[in-house]
């Protein structure tokens, strides 16, 4: 499909003048979320929303209230999210994990949905929040875990760097269509994968040798994606370990050696299908160039994964 071709602009705007309707429009953007304010009847609130590919990229402007994210609602079953907020006018408070962080204008904060938290803002307040699924961020989850409602400084550090790109983001949402919204919010998430990096220290693995070979492991699997003959024993042989300690390694993350090699295949095989410079290649073509030699499985595990088959992305491109 050409660039011509391209869907229409896919910014949702959302206007409330009651608190309400504002819930509704909250839970209906991100996850199912509790809203309260003890000055509803002056309560007044917009979202500008960008849904691109499974990341969501809103820009929030309200008067004070309290958003709670309770065990109840965990419970109904959400798929595990990250949110990401950056304050760009007022103030809030995040709270999640026995932790608070007091946020100003350019801080930045993670939160996780899977767990409970609470968002307090006492006046009216502008916020970015970017909310993508938990295995897009190319960390892991536990590990992000320990910053959970930390404030990280935009004025300090990787800070600099990510939050005025997070912000011309949020002040061009329109932007964010087709295979360009694509683009601009995986460079985000690259960015944000960075900076957690940074913030959690995992460059300096020295005293983590599991952690140092787990991230040498996921270099390589990367680097060899396209390769039909990756595995356990080629990954195993490449790091002069037995494929036994391979997959304990992987099974202490959650996980096993084929869901990661085939999450990162299929991951890569949904990013070319929408983007309008391998249109003149087959599907086909596509899982090929990444691994996938049997088309028709590639075809049934894109599927199962996702929920539609690789020529729906391919036509929604």
């Amino acid at each position: 499909m050409s660039v011509a071709s391209q869907p229409p602009n896919p910014l949702q705007i959302s206007t409330a003048r009651d608190l309400p309707s504002f819930s509704a429009a909250v839970s209906d953007s991100f996850v199912p979320l509790r809203v309260t304010s003890d000055r509803a009847e002056r309560f007044r609130g917009v979202i500008r929303q960008a849904a691109v590919d499974e990341v969501h990229v809103d820009e929030v402007r309200a008067t004070g209230h309290v958003v709670e994210r309770t065990p109840e609602l965990i419970h109904r079953g959400d798929r595990p999210y990250f949110k990401l907020s950056l304050m760009l006018a007022g103030t809030g408070m995040l709270i999640q994990d026995g932790r608070e962080a007091a946020l100003r204008p350019g801080d930045l904060a993670v939160y996780d949905t899977n767990r409970p938290y609470t968002l307090v803002f006492d006046e009216e307040f502008r916020t970015m929040v970017v909310m993508f699924p938990q295995r897009l961020l190319e960390l892991p989850a536990d590990a992000v875990g320990q910053l959970t409602a930390v404030r990280i400084a935009g004025d300090a550090g990787l800070g600099t760097l990510v939050v005025p790109y997070l912000t011309q983001l949020a002040g061009n949402l329109e932007q964010l269509s087709g295979s360009t919204g694509v683009r601009l919010t995986q460079s985000a998430l690259d960015l944000v994968t960075t900076l957690f990096a940074r913030e959690l220290d995992l460059d300096r693995t020295a005293a983590d040798p599991h952690q140092a070979l787990m991230q040498r492991i996921r270099a390589h699997i990367d680097e060899h994606l396209a390769s039909s003959e990756l595995g356990p024993a080629s990954i195993a042989a490449a790091h002069f370990i037995s494929t036994r300690h391979l997959h304990g390694l992987f099974q202490a993350q959650g996980t096993t050696v084929s869901t990661w090699i085939r999450t990162r295949r299929l991951e890569r095989c949904r990013r070319d299908l929408m983007n309008p410079a391998y249109a003149d290649r087959s599907v086909a073509a596509i899982a090929a160039r990444w691994g996938f030699v049997d088309a028709a499985h590639f075809s049934r595990a894109f599927k199962a994964h996702y929920g539609h088959a690789p020529s729906e992305v391919r036509a929604g491109s």
